[in-house]
């Protein structure tokens, strides 16, 4: 069982400020984690391939391709204002 001094030291890594009442209450819950992950470090898991998720996931993502894209001076002439060959846009910082 953690002692109630690892709790503290546990809620004090995550910026958690427990009350004695609350320790006790963790305490008992940590032990049980702690516990469970004892008896699943006991299982034969060398036939199984790691997976990163539990369902088989596939990219859904288009794969990239080059296309042709608007040349400056399509994209000025669509530009609601512009000036020496650039974009110009209200100023933002005074």
């Amino acid at each position: 069982m953690l002692s109630k001094e690892e709790v503290r030291y546990i809620a004090s890594l995550s910026r958690i400020d427990l009350k004695d009442q609350e320790i006790e209450v963790f305490q008992k819950t940590l032990t049980a984690i702690l516990d469970y992950i004892e008896k699943l470090k006991k299982l034969d898991v060398s036939g199984i391939a790691p997976t990163s998720h539990v369902l088989p996931l596939q990219d859904v993502f288009r794969e990239d391709r080059t296309r042709p894209s608007l040349t400056k001076v399509e994209a000025l002439r669509i530009a609601p204002a512009q000036a020496k060959g650039s974009f110009k846009v209200p100023q933002v910082i005074e």
